[in-house]
């Protein structure tokens, strides 16, 4: 800073040299020497006017004022015969900046960055700037741990006052972590306090990860992982006392040391609670986590805190106050904690605000609270409220704040902000196998049509296999109540000849379904329908004898009148982006008395999410379904339950496990068995993102006659990748069959992918 004033100063003092006239009005202005810069441009920061009086202290301001734009490397003033002459000579502007030998970054990303450090084509150039701009580049790579990263840069002058800046990049190789040590640690070894660092030194897929590579944000997360596990364990001296990481003389290995004071483990002695408590004393001392004798986790001590201001914000104390103060006996090794309570002033809500919702109406996410304005403030009702909006899934985010009301204590408002997603779906579905091809599927659906929340889809499927044609419609809000009405007519036709391994027959149904959904509690609901089908059945020379029979005995058409009743029940924490909660359905089918067949179906499904760490999400999935006839009737062949596929258990064809008849052909059968068991996992570095998700899972499944059989379940193992695209959904998994048996169709490879509009 100070050479730069020194060098101001000596440039004014030189062009102050060149102005030896005394004062006198100025009659006219001209400037020199300009080549780019407008006149027009100079006059706007020229202090001086025409008719202005203009002495020493005036031309320095205006010499002043004129270095000050960065346009000109030398300025002078000169007078005569009441003209003011600005001699000026300007500074080159950058012509081109080309960057030889980056590979770890594209040259767009570094010319943005040295944009960002002011260095960029048809600016002016100075040296300072283009200083800046290297050290710019150099962060950079640092980042990277390119610690040997060495840039030169030439300037060549062009014509028109011009300068072509280059930057030739030797990046060197990257630095990586050799070892972290850790010192004053006795309780636990070093390679299990390294196994809490996200930093470690190379590995099989640090390659991928960079987590070899030193990073000063990684270090003081992972040492903050280090408090935590310490404290969390009753350590409540611990300390990190100092860090220390060195790199070696030829940049390429890097050691990082961590020095620490563990301290004595502690035990907790006594819980109490004080200050003002409009919630029972016993009611706020069941929801501490912590108990006298056992050892102290600050975990549970931050648990804690959190309960009872979410208990207190549940009564309207939206700021309540709640701290933990300790009090430490060092000899005996025990710490009691008194949590001091202070409610605040009581509020309710003024008003809820919704924003960021440019296609759906106001009303269908105002519908999906259960916090009203006026009343007291709850905490658990706005996260339920926040809830029932994100699984409406019409949004990919969905944040809500209660920021407090000016000049109104108590009150608060709600500000709901939501990220509108595509409602609408074309979908399509592939799968692929040696002995039936390409398998396709499509449908189109909008979610959420007219921005009304309610749902419209038309399918049409020209396959081989099953020809669809249906259209579907649902209110969700038929009444204030939340009571569903919705109805479906469709056409399907469905011939099995493409099919090798699958009994061969034909259906042609056409019907219309009348529905209606009751909630009955508030993550419960309770659906009825009720369904009239008329189906031409049609078998072949090949098709199996079963089949045959079921013709020969009840003809064809038949009618049917189909009536349904289902229960489901959902208690995700996220539609999008599930991590805890289930997902229960129980599904029911019965004919009614009055048509061609007689049969039922009975299955239930449940999902449980449960979170193992903040990264990882254990999935657990059961399925089972039964069927029967009655009044001396079977189950319909084309009834039967199914399993294989990328819905059910993965490696294996669709529709291919359970019974076959004598030539392999599947059947299907009237009962049916399928558990999954998946972990998910964001992709590393990607952690933030929300759309895409890895995950590992294990498969076992299949369908039997008359009674489960568990020595003949199937069962497959894979990895899986999901996807929410701009183009739509998409899921991928590769799947390793684990006890497949001769005549079993595999599929290791499956896919589906939605184009959304």
């Amino acid at each position: 800073m100070k050479l730069k004033s020194l060098i101001t100063f000596f440039f004014l003092f030189y062009s102050m040299l060149s102005w030896s006239s005394e004062a006198f009005i100025v009659k006219d202005i001209r400037v020199e020497g300009i080549q780019r810069t407008e006149a027009g441009t100079v006059f706007s920061y020229l202090p001086v006017k025409v008719g202005d009086l203009l002495d020493e202290e005036k031309a320095a301001t205006a010499i002043k004022a004129l270095y000050a734009t960065g346009f000109f490397k030398d300025v002078q003033l000169k007078a005569g015969n009441g003209i003011l002459i600005v001699q000026v000579e300007e500074r080159p502007a950058i012509a081109e900046i080309s960057i030889n030998g980056a590979k770890e970054f594209e040259e767009d990303k570094l010319k943005e960055g040295l944009k960002q450090a002011g260095l960029s084509e048809s600016r002016i150039f100075s040296r300072s700037l283009l200083d800046r701009a290297e050290q710019e580049l150099k962060r950079q790579y640092i980042g990277r741990g390119k610690y040997a990263v060495k840039i030169t840069t030439t300037t060549t002058p062009l014509e028109r006052n011009r300068v072509a800046v280059n930057f030739d990049i030797k990046e060197g190789k990257t630095a990586r972590i050799r070892k972290i040590n850790f010192t004053g640690n006795q309780t636990f070894s070093d390679k299990e306090l390294r196994n809490l660092f996200v930093l470690r030194t190379p590995g099989l897929l640090t390659w991928f990860t960079k987590d070899d590579q030193y990073s000063k944000q990684k270090l003081s997360a992972d040492l903050e992982t280090l408090r935590s596990f310490y404290l969390d364990r009753g350590y409540l001296e611990f300390d990190i006392e100092s860090t220390q990481v060195s790199i070696t003389p030829n940049m390429r290995d890097i050691y990082i040391t961590v020095n620490i004071h563990e301290g004595a483990q502690y035990t907790v002695a006594d819980i109490k609670l004080a200050g003002e408590m409009p919630v029972p004393k016993e009611e706020l001392g069941q929801l501490i986590q912590l108990a006298p004798g056992e050892v102290f986790a600050r975990e549970k001590l931050t648990e804690s805190i959190k309960l009872i201001t979410d208990r207190l914000g549940d009564d309207g104390y939206a700021f309540a106050n709640v701290n933990a103060s300790p009090v430490v006996d060092q000899e005996k090794r025990q710490a009691s904690f008194t949590f001091f309570i202070d409610p605040g002033r009581r509020v309710y809500i003024r008003r809820i605000n919704i924003s960021g919702n440019e296609r759906t109406r106001d009303e269908v996410i105002r519908r999906e609270f259960r916090q009203m304005e006026g009343g007291w403030h709850s905490t658990s009702k706005i996260n339920l409220s926040r809830q029932r909006i994100d699984r409406l899934f019409y949004f990919t985010s969905v944040n809500v704040e209660t920021p407090p009301v000016a000049d109104a204590p108590d009150q608060v408002d709600i500000d709901v902000t939501v990220e509108e997603r595509p409602t609408g779906a074309i979908m399509f579905g592939a799968g692929f196998s040696d002995r039936q091809g390409l398998i396709l599927n499509a449908s189109i659906s909008q979610n959420n049509i007219f921005g009304t929340g309610n749902h419209l889809s038309l399918q049409v499927n020209t396959g081989n296999i099953n020809k669809v044609y249906s259209a579907s419609f649902t209110n969700p809000y038929f009444t204030v109540d939340g009571i569903s009405l919705g109805f479906d007519i469709f056409k399907r036709d469905l011939n099995t000849r493409s099919l090798s391994r699958v009994g061969t027959f034909a259906t042609d149904t056409m019907g219309v379904t009348a529905r209606v959904g009751i909630p009955i509690a508030e993550n419960d609901i309770v659906s009825f329908s009720l369904g009239a089908e008329n189906t031409d059945i049609k078998t072949f020379p090949d098709s199996p004898q079963r089949n045959k029979d079921f013709v020969e005995e009840f003809g064809t058409p038949t009618n049917n009148f189909p009536f349904t009743v289902s229960w489901a029940r959902d208690r995700r924490d996220s539609a999008i982006y599930t991590t805890s909660g289930t997902t229960h359905r129980l599904f029911g089918e019965v004919s009614v008395p009055g048509g061609d067949l007689n049969y039922y179906k009975l299955s239930y499904a449940q999902k449980w999410f449960y979170p193992i760490s903040d990264t990882f999400t254990l999935l657990l999935n059961g399925e089972f379904g039964i069927g029967g006839g009655y009044a001396g009737k079977p189950l319909p062949f084309f009834k039967n339950f199914f399993a294989g596929g990328n819905n059910s258990v993965r490696g294996y064809d669709l529709n291919t496990l359970g019974p076959k008849d004598e030539r392999g052909l599947a059947l299907g059968g009237d009962r049916r068995v399928v558990g999954n068991v998946e972990v998910l996992f964001p992709v590393p570095f990607m952690k933030d993102d929300r759309s895409l998700r890895l995950s590992v899972f294990m498969d076992g499944g299949s369908v039997f006659n008359n009674q489960v059989k568990l020595d003949e379940m199937r069962y497959s193992a894979g990895f899986a990748v999901s996807w929410v695209s701009p183009m739509g959904p998409l899921k991928v998994s590769l799947a390793q069959p684990l006890n497949d048996k001769p005549g079993d169709d595999l599929q290791a490879f499956q896919f589906q992918f939605g184009q959304n509009f």
